[in-house]
């Protein structure tokens, strides 16, 4: 009988020893969906505020207009309506609204609104605290009360707020 428990000491040992191991309160690792990580991209844990002060950079077509949104900002929200919000963009995109991934690769997004930015698909890379916008403005929807050309290939470098 002796020998009957001792057989089954080592079984009891190492389930001991795993279960002391686990850390509390630990989960199971979960995959993100290929839209949660490029959420994250743009929206961090919630809301992110991107900028150009404080080192970004914006061309229009090749040529430097960082003096043009020097106080550019963008707010991105991942919510449940995925809203958005600009300051100073000098009519290139709307106060507000809501965005939207274009497709399935989840590297694009689309702006709502009337202005020249809007309806447009938007190609972003995030690396670190850095976040890379470019899209196009074509003709003819490219002019804001009849008279400032938007026109152009733009590239909006903006840092984390």
């Amino acid at each position: 009988m002796n020998s009957r428990y001792l057989s089954i000491f080592p079984v009891l040992l190492i389930f001991s020893l795993l279960f002391a191991c686990k850390k509390k309160g630990e989960t199971p690792d979960t995959k993100k969906t290929p839209e949660q990580i490029a959420t994250e991209s743009l929206t961090g844990t919630g809301t992110a505020k991107w900028t150009v002060a404080g080192g970004g950079s914006v061309t229009r077509d090749g040529q430097n207009v960082t003096s043009t949104f020097a106080t550019f900002e963008i707010f991105l929200n991942a919510g449940a309506s995925k809203t958005y919000s600009t300051r100073n963009s000098a009519e290139l995109f709307d106060d507000n609204g809501t965005w939207s991934f274009a497709g399935t690769n989840f590297d694009k997004f689309i702006l709502t609104g009337s202005k020249p930015a809007a309806t447009r698909e938007i190609s972003f890379t995030q690396t670190g605290t850095t976040l890379r916008l470019d899209f196009r403005i074509p003709l003819p929807g490219a002019r804001v009360d009849g008279t400032s050309a938007l026109a152009g290939n733009y590239t909006f470098n903006l840092v984390k707020k």
